[in-house]
């Protein structure tokens, strides 16, 4: 099964349109022709079965033969992390972590960043190309850059935590600190690591102070970690 994504659709509608860029992929690089099944999600966990009727790289048209719904998670994942210097271990974090299971992505502006600006719609494109791949009808929301502080003020109900290195006599591993089918909001700092401040203040923010590993973990590393780990808790 091959899944697309077009995210202006939904039950009441007949047709699927897909722009240029997809039209090309579609007849130029797949051979797609009219009768050809595809699969397409909207990626709000709805997708439809069609049938193409227009083939033209331009524009691609395809009839809605049948509906199917993908159950949304009974968790909400949520993890701030601080952009990787390497763009590519970064957008390695962002596909591995669709995945396995990841909802939403901010990522965090805080002292020891190694970078301070991020290619919003990049990001979205792997994202897109990660739920395709994995048959997700799912696609994991990216917020913009925001400041470490103002992340921290946001509103949120669920368990919160801080994963970092240092050492602390209040720190449990993740596994065994969240609660089953939770919302969790998880912090994953810069390859330096939060500094003492920002740990200080993430605690003062009621943020539970967490390990994800005995060994120590680069930043993506540790971001895949514990997608896994929550995702991990939800069949145990």
């Amino acid at each position: 099964m091959q899944l697309f994504y077009q995210p202006h659709f939904d039950q009441s509608h007949k047709n699927i349109v897909f722009d240029a860029q997809e039209s090309k992929h579609i007849v130029k690089v797949l051979r797609k022709q009219n009768g050809d099944i595809l699969w397409i999600t909207n990626g709000d966990g709805l997708a439809a079965k069609a049938e193409l009727f227009q083939t033209n790289q331009k524009k691609c048209e395809a009839v809605i033969l049948d509906f199917e719904h993908q159950e949304k998670s009974k968790y909400h994942l949520h993890l701030a992390i601080a952009p990787t210097k390497s763009n590519d271990r970064f957008e390695t974090f962002l596909e591995k972590a669709t995945e396995i299971g990841i909802h939403e992505i901010t990522p965090l502006l805080t002292k020891n960043s190694e970078r301070k600006k991020v290619n919003l719609e990049r990001y979205e494109r792997i994202l897109q190309s990660a739920m395709k791949q994995s048959l997700k009808y799912h696609l994991p929301k990216i917020n913009p850059l925001q400041s470490y502080a103002d992340f921290l003020k946001t509103h949120f109900i669920g368990q919160k935590f801080i994963a970092h290195c240092e050492y602390s006599d209040d720190k449990k591993f993740l596994l065994t600190a969240i609660n089953h089918q939770q919302n969790y909001r998880i912090l994953i700092g810069p390859e330096g690591d939060f500094n003492p401040e920002e740990i200080q203040l993430a605690k003062e923010n009621q943020f539970q102070e967490v390990s994800l590993s005995a060994e120590r973990l680069r930043t993506e590393t540790a971001a895949i970690v514990a997608t896994h780990i929550v995702s991990l808790k939800q069949m145990l």
